[in-house]
This record gives structure tokens, sequence and C-alpha cells, in this order.
């Protein structure tokens, strides 16, 4: 994976994505993308492909 790489982190509020997200921080990751669940409910499966074809991240996490 790229520094520069877009990266979407599903569930950045949990136990597991806050810790993905502060280990790709101070890793040198800071093309971060995070929703919250009122921004993006992931189960709306046309916000999701909205969203994916307006950010193109290159990697994706689910946590």
């Amino acid at each position: 994976m790229k520094q520069d790489s877009k990266i979407y982190v599903a569930g950045h509020r949990g136990l597991a994505g806050s810790a993905l997200v502060r280990g790709l921080q101070a890793r040198g990751y800071r093309n971060l993308v995070t929703r919250t669940h009122a921004e993006l409910d992931l189960i709306d499966q046309r916000a999701v492909r909205e969203f994916f074809q307006r950010e193109r991240p290159g990697v994706v996490f689910l946590a």
C-alpha cells in the first residue's frame, strides 16, 4: 500500500476501526476517508455506490 493511497475505513469509530486509523496515521498515511453511519448508511446500496464512484478509494477496510 502506497503512502498516498486513498484509504476508506468503515467503522472508524469502533474499537478496531479507531485503532486501525491511529495505526495508519502513525505510519504516515494521510489520505484517509471515513464516514459516520449518519453520513453513509452501508445498507443503502445506492448511497454506497455513489460514495465509491465519488471517492474512488484504492484500499477499503471494514472494521
